[in-house]
């Protein structure tokens, strides 16, 4: 049996980040893929049904403006849980429930700061109903889920919009029929070359897209620790394992819980 330890922390709030700064810092955590050179190629699998297909293309499409990164979308290997991959990011779409949210990002961390493996996910128990199901909510929530698997955090978190998707503006109601918020912007692709500014020694990118024993089972055969920060928008679920290897989870939380 797994042994658990919970710990509740404070909400996590928007301070030090304005609506009008272009200077802000949204690295998460300074998370990031380790690898020996820019670009690094990084493969995306593609699980998403035909209805997000426009969204996932577009998404990845933008995030492989980045200078630092050069994207490939492989056939998916997640299966129905979204199981994460070691060295790729897995996309993945389906009705996960009304469990509050509208999309996750996932990502397994080695070394303190490495990630090693990544997931997104997109619940359509909420964007089958008509105040979520609009291309530009979705392509918000994908964009932005996707963009954490990268290391990225929030420009806002306070429903004002940057435009660009690493905010909290929300495309639905009046805003239905806006397209803003939903690409990344260029205070993102320097972000990321901020980030990704050093090289690593090592790399933790999967040469072949082939499914395989993974970080993530192992971890789920460790103790852990979890220490969860919510917010009214947004929740990170922090579980760190005996092992010394830690899972993040990002919630996107539905307007109404």
């Amino acid at each position: 049996m797994r042994k658990i330890f919970v710990v509740l922390a404070l909400a996590m709030t928007a301070a030090g980040m304005t609506a009008a700064s272009a200077s802000a810092n949204h690295s998460w955590g300074g998370y990031h893929w380790a690898r020996t050179a820019n670009p690094f190629p990084l493969k995306v699998g593609n699980n998403v049904s035909s209805t997000w297909t426009t969204q996932y293309n577009t998404a990845i499409s933008d995030w492989n403006k980045s200078t630092v990164m050069d994207l490939t979308t492989v056939p998916g290997s997640a299966g129905k849980r979204c199981k994460a991959v070691l060295g790729t990011v897995q996309v993945c779409n389906g009705t996960y429930g009304q469990n509050g949210w509208l999309g996750l990002a996932s990502i397994s961390i080695s070394g303190g700061t490495h990630i090693t493996q990544a997931t997104t996910k997109v619940n359509d128990t909420y964007f089958n109903m008509a105040v979520y199901n609009n291309p530009n909510e979705k392509q918000h929530v994908m964009c932005q889920e996707v963009g954490h698997d990268f290391g990225l955090g929030h420009t806002s978190e306070d429903g004002s919009s940057q435009n660009t998707c690493m905010d909290y503006f929300s495309n639905t109601g009046a805003n239905a029929g806006s397209t803003l918020s939903t690409t990344p912007n260029q205070h993102d692709y320097d972000q990321l070359a901020s980030i990704y500014a050093h090289l690593d020694s090592s790399s933790t990118i999967a040469a072949t897209s082939a499914a395989g024993p993974t970080m993530a089972d192992r971890q789920d055969t460790l103790p852990y620790q979890a220490q969860r920060q919510d917010s009214k928008r947004f929740s990170i679920l922090t579980e760190r394992f005996s092992d010394g290897s830690m899972r993040l989870t990002h919630y996107t939380w539905a307007a109404a819980r």
